[in-house]
């Protein structure tokens, strides 16, 4: 049996709702075994925290520099393999070059950088590196997802007609209508942030979902912003028109103010034959729809599911699974990967839906600004 992946993790320490998502994802499979950290920016902290959750501390490092230093001291067998950045925003692109420069491979939270700029930079520094690098858009880790993904790829709908995909939820309500508040919050930060609160946050995932299921891409967009208040410098609300290859035409729709709303991600596929309909508040359904039969409900772990579905469905029909299998999924095509072993390439989403996912941010903002005009991704 292959020995587990050395694992390495920075940020995602103390109550953060991304850290335990991956850590427990990273365990599901039994591939990875978390050898070393940088759980938070206070070393003492990040010290408890390892405690707390029994990861040895010898190789607790104090800061990220320390961390590159003294793992590239250790004999190969040893040293971190790959390494999860879990941080904000703009430390992702710094934290990724290094790494990949010095021979790790790489799981980056999303949005992979903070400028396509940097976006394109890291692409080179890949390329150079030839290790591996995973981005977690998390919901293609979905069994049903990735159904979607292969009878599309198989013909099943025909030529598509339109897509629709939306991305709504609330949760800014309790910060965004109090000044005090909306300034002291990083992801209403430019500097921490990005360009985009909404649409890089949220909003990118819609964005790859239509292309992950469709394998079509965005090819131009128009796209109208709400930031509700002058002060306020970052989107929290945004509706996008997209014209994709193949003439194929659709809108993505994101909020974060949208009240009542939990995490409303949700997608619909229209061709010639017939739709797929997908959301991820019910994730172990995919609706088939068809102006001649009557509607179907597609479910995970049945023998009519392609071999990429079924290799993400952990146990028997009728056990619901959830983000955590879904991140997990993610990990393991990573797994595959790092070993070099043969994997299916929707397993994960790579350093090319980082770019894109970068372009797509600044285009919808170039959009707005412009007077809601329509851009040309790169």
């Amino acid at each position: 049996m292959a020995k587990k992946i050395r694992l390495g993790i920075l940020g995602g320490g103390g109550d953060s709702l991304i850290g335990i998502l991956h850590r427990v994802a990273s365990q599901i499979n039994d591939n990875y075994e978390i050898v070393g950290a940088v759980f938070n920016a206070d070393f003492e902290e990040s010290i408890a925290f390892a405690k707390k959750i029994d990861v040895p501390t010898n190789r607790i490092y104090p800061d990220f520099d320390t961390f590159i230093q003294e793992e590239m001291k250790l004999p190969e067998t040893e040293r971190i393999q790959v390494c999860s950045i879990l941080t904000p925003n703009f430390l992702h692109f710094p934290m990724a070059k290094k790494l990949l420069e010095n021979g790790f491979h790489v799981i980056c939270e999303k949005p992979m950088t903070t400028s396509l700029e940097e976006a394109k930079i890291l692409q080179a520094a890949h390329k150079k590196a030839g290790t591996v690098f995973v981005l977690t858009h998390t919901y293609t880790g979905y069994p049903m997802v990735r159904e979607m993904r292969e009878r599309i790829k198989a013909g099943e709908l025909g030529k598509i007609h339109k897509v629709d995909a939306q991305y709504y939820q609330g949760w800014i309500n309790t910060i965004i209508h109090d000044k005090a508040k909306r300034s002291t919050v990083w992801r209403l930060d430019p500097e921490k942030a990005g360009i985009s609160s909404c649409m890089g946050d949220i909003g990118v995932h819609a964005f790859n979902m239509l292309e992950y299921t469709t394998g079509l891409r965005v090819k131009s967009l128009l796209c109208d912003f709400n930031y509700l208040y002058e002060d306020n410098k970052m989107d929290v609300d945004g509706t996008v028109l997209i014209r994709m290859e193949d003439h194929v035409k659709g809108l993505i729709r994101s909020s974060q103010v949208a009240t009542g709303e939990e995490n409303g991600l949700a997608i619909v596929i229209y061709g010639e034959k017939a739709a797929f309909k997908w959301a991820q508040e019910n994730p172990n359904y995919l609706y088939k729809l068809s102006d001649t039969e009557p509607l179907q409900v597609l479910k995970p772990g049945h023998a009519y599911n392609s071999k990429l579905s079924l290799d993400g469905t952990k146990l028997p029909p009728g056990h619901p699974e959830g983000i955590f299998d879904s991140m997990a999924n993610i990990y393991k095509g990573a797994a595959r990967a790092i070993r070099g072993e043969a994997y299916n390439d929707g397993e994960f989403p790579t350093m090319l839906d980082g770019v894109r996912g970068m372009n797509f941010i600044e285009s919808t903002v170039a959009s707005h600004k412009n007077g809601n005009t329509w851009i040309e991704l790169e």
